[in-house]
C-alpha cells in the first residue's frame, strides 16, 4: 500500500489549484489532480502535505492547512490499495504566484470545471466529496 498526501488550495473565488500531469509519471500520466505526493518514511501525512506543496508549487505555508479526510482506493497502476490524506486551506494567491515544479501546469480551476477534467484515480474519488463538503464551503466564505 502506498500513502499519499494531497493538497486542496482554495483561492478567494472558490477555485481549486489543480495540476495537469505530463506524460512522465507512472501513475495517472496526462490527467488532472491536486498537488501532492508520497509520504516519506518518518513523515506524517501533514508534514508530507506541506513539503509536497512547496516542492510542486513553490508555495511555502507556515500553517493554515487542515485535514479534510482520508480515503483508501484501488490503484490499477500500483496493483493494490493506496491511501490518500487530503489537506485543505484558503489562500490569497493567483496563478502568477504558483511555480509549476512538476507536470505541465499548475493553475486555479473553477469548481464546476474541476469535475469536467480528465481526473486522476484519486481525484475522481475525492474531488466530488471535497467540493460538497462543509470544509470547502467554509473555505469559500
Amino acid at each position: 500500500m502506498h500513502r499519499f498526501s494531497s493538497i486542496a488550495l482554495v483561492d478567494r473565488r472558490g477555485w481549486l489549484l489543480m495540476q495537469e500531469r505530463d506524460e512522465h509519471p507512472v501513475i495517472d500520466p496526462e490527467k488532472w489532480g491536486l498537488p501532492g505526493g508520497s509520504i516519506e518514511p518518518g513523515e506524517t501525512p501533514e508534514q508530507a502535505a506541506y513539503r509536497e506543496l512547496a516542492e510542486e508549487t513553490g508555495v511555502h505555508l507556515a500553517g493554515g492547512l487542515e485535514s479534510a479526510g482520508e480515503w483508501t482506493f484501488h490503484s490499477p497502476a500500483c496493483g493494490g490499495d493506496d491511501t490518500v490524506h487530503l489537506y485543505a486551506g484558503a489562500v490569497d494567491l493567483g496563478d502568477d504566484d504558483i511555480v509549476c515544479g512538476e507536470g505541465r501546469q499548475m493553475v486555479f480551476v473553477a469548481p464546476r470545471a474541476v469535475l469536467e477534467k480528465d481526473l486522476t484515480v484519486s481525484g475522481r474519488l475525492l474531488l466530488p466529496l471535497f467540493l460538497a463538503s462543509p470544509i470547502y464551503d467554509r473555505l469559500t466564505l
